[in-house]
């Protein structure tokens, strides 16, 4: 089982409604399964998702089929920056 504790920052908390969450998936639960747990039912969430850069233990995760480590794992997820 993984289990992570999710960090949400600016729009996307606005669109989760909070600033964190805890989700427990199966063992060779990938980024894309969290992405779609996360979203589940949460239409505006799951279009901010879609264009956020998703950092696992620290890393970004290249792609939805990074699969996710076992255990406790800590996910952040980080809208577009603007600026400069």
């Amino acid at each position: 089982m993984t289990t992570a504790r999710v960090t949400f920052y600016a729009g996307a908390a606005e669109a989760a409604g909070t600033d964190s969450t805890h989700i427990t998936l199966p063992d060779g639960a990938t980024v894309g399964d969290l992405i779609s747990a996360l979203g589940e039912g949460k239409s505006r969430l799951t279009e901010v998702l879609g264009v956020c850069a998703i950092a696992v233990a620290g890393q970004q995760a290249s792609d939805g089929d990074e699969p996710l480590p076992a255990g406790e794992i800590d996910v952040d997820v980080l809208p577009p920056f603007a600026g400069g």
